[in-house]
């Protein structure tokens, strides 16, 4: 039996402002890293064979305070590349208001080809299976699922039994919960959220998905 325990980084200092990080990064604030010890302090007696991280530094950081309650405080932790927050293209560092502002002023003499994202971005959010990354070249959600999909199969495969823990990204965790409980793309954003350094845990036999937890936050 395999026991996987799923988290997300801490708080950020681009979440404080509102901001989409996506591929980009922003490091922890003093709330994320406070999180991410009461989550290594809660896992302080689980013995991870591995640790797998998102290559982001707010998941490797998350990561380390995670692993620094661990017995041995050395477990290794792997990054992986297609662990990595959805792209967002053009999107990336802008605030929701930004993305959605129409620039298309010719009056101010500027920005009068700048494509308004606000039905894209309100796609994303509220009808994902109509989301269109092309425009602000993102990355599709299909590619995006089934990279996801791919390196947490190869992982398993890796890991027969055992506990692991993987720290990612939020959009990741809810692509993770799309394919362990056949969820759509149209209800991938069904509850519950998942907040910065929750916990869900998930068991396979091998033949099917059981979850014991999902994104429970009691440590906080």
């Amino acid at each position: 039996m395999l026991t996987i325990y799923l988290t997300r980084h801490g708080e950020t200092q681009w979440n404080l402002e509102n901001r989409l990080q996506g591929s980009k990064d922003s490091p922890l604030t003093e709330k994320g890293a406070t999180s991410a010890t009461k989550l290594g302090k809660r896992l302080k007696d689980t013995h991870f064979s591995a640790i797998y991280s998102s290559p982001s530094g707010r998941a490797v950081q998350t990561a380390q305070y995670i692993n620094a309650h661990q017995p041995a405080k050395n477990t290794p932790i792997i990054t992986i590349k297609d662990l990595q927050e959805l792209h967002f293209g053009e999107w990336e560092g802008k605030t929701k208001d930004e993305i959605g502002i129409t620039e298309n002023q010719n009056n101010l003499g500027r920005h009068n080809n700048t494509p308004n994202h606000r039905t894209e971005f309100q796609n994303f959010w509220e009808e994902p299976h109509l989301y269109n990354h092309e425009p602000h070249q993102g990355e599709s959600l299909v590619a995006f699922k089934q990279r996801v999909e791919t390196a947490v199969r190869k992982i398993m495969s890796e890991n027969l039994n055992g506990n692991i823990l993987i720290v990612t990204h939020a959009v990741v965790i809810k692509a993770i919960m799309s394919f362990t409980m056949d969820i759509p793309t149209e209800r991938m954003w069904d509850g519950p959220f998942i907040h910065g350094t929750s916990l869900t845990i998930i068991k396979w036999d091998g033949n099917q998905f059981k979850y014991e937890i999902l994104g429970d936050t009691t440590h906080l």
